[in-house]
């Protein structure tokens, strides 16, 4: 399962990809109840979430995992401390973000972590060189899903971007800078989470 947080009023888009890489659900405007309940309905063995899962130490602008991953992978928003979070109508997100963190620690049977489609993206097709939908869509394309909506929205395009993720992690082909799981560089292949081959992406124009 794969979750792109947005504040309370957009809420947040949810993907939902089986062990065949088929596209079972998809939805968007969720509140946090809705995406407790549907992981408790799904049971899914990891839900990715597209959202900081803490604020940086106090004093702090960034985390030191955000470092790493900007300068081995792609740029990234920093996350503050909670004293900047709580004063920023900006990081709404991230309190949304936040609450949900908390409300998914009462399903124990599921693992969750954090993830930043961004990253992906550029794992699996190279570093953006268009306009962001149209990046994300041309490497939604190249992905082996199936079942895709025939309409999404850049957010749901990173919620399912995020399930991918959460898929590859339960199949060893990801690494984690800090608290942040990233693929590892390559299309993934395969029908199961223990399928561990990569194809290279395409070269950056």
């Amino acid at each position: 399962m794969g979750i792109d947080v947005g504040g309370e009023r957009k809420g947040f888009d949810l993907a939902v990809i089986d062990a065949n890489l088929a596209v079972v659900e998809a939805k968007s405007r969720l509140k946090v109840s809705d995406v407790v309940d549907l992981a408790r309905g799904w049971a899914p063995l990891v839900v990715a979430i597209d959202s900081p899962c803490e604020a940086a130490a106090p004093g702090r602008h960034l985390r030191e995992c955000e470092r790493e991953l900007n300068r081995a992978v792609c740029g990234i928003r920093w996350t503050p401390d909670m004293r900047a979070i709580n004063a920023s109508d900006y990081c709404a997100w991230i309190r949304n973000g936040f609450k949900l963190y908390g409300a998914m620690e009462s399903e124990a049977a599921i693992e969750v972590i954090e993830v930043f489609p961004t990253a992906a993206w550029t794992r699996w097709v190279g570093r953006r060189s268009a306009t962001r939908a149209r990046w994300t869509r041309a490497g939604m394309a190249r992905l082996p899903l199936s079942a895709v909506p025939n309409r999404s929205s850049q957010d749901l395009r990173d919620a399912v971007a995020a399930a991918l993720t959460a898929w590859q992690y339960t199949g060893g082909t990801t690494e984690a800078f800090g608290e942040i799981v990233v693929p590892l560089p390559g299309i993934p292949v395969g029908s199961s989470p223990s399928s561990k081959g990569l194809q290279s992406p395409p070269a950056v124009s």
